[in-house]
């Protein structure tokens, strides 16, 4: 089974049952964003992980191997038109020169991992409008000099 079919199963069988990545993440004790990013295939789990998961959305083998398998990162590199993800592509246009210079001023000259790394989306309620909070929090790697 490749990733592809592997995420289709596991959506299917999560609107099947009525459940929410959070629910499911709160079952196999793993972050949400985790593991809603190795269940689209973009990180890979355990053979522990995949049991869980697939334990929780009673799901076969063949979809704990595609869990476990490890995955080729990338994804179509047009300019995203789905509004949610093209805010983040729009934040990283308008913002992205800024975090790199505040960073390095902060660390030195480097990079912030996503592999070290773990995010958190939380709800703010304002009364102004409920309010989205991304929190990512991911290792400094210093350039090394040789």
């Amino acid at each position: 089974m490749d990733k592809v079919t592997m995420t289709e199963t596991i959506i299917a069988s999560k609107l099947e049952k009525g459940l929410t990545w959070e629910a499911i993440a709160e079952k196999v004790d793993a972050s949400p964003v985790w593991l809603t990013s190795a269940c689209l295939g973009m990180n890979s789990a355990s053979p522990e992980q995949a049991a869980a998961i697939c334990d929780c959305l009673g799901l076969g083998s063949e979809v704990s191997t595609a869990l476990q398998t490890f995955p080729t990162k990338i994804w179509e590199q047009t300019v995203p038109t789905d509004p949610l993800i093209y805010r983040f592509y729009e934040i990283m246009g308008v913002y992205g020169d800024t975090l790199k210079e505040v960073i390095q001023e902060k660390f030195g000259d480097g990079i912030m991992s996503a592999i070290d790394f773990n995010m958190e989306v939380d709800k703010e309620e304002n009364p102004k409008g409920d309010r989205v909070v991304v929190t990512m929090s991911g290792k400094f790697l210093k350039y090394s000099a040789w």
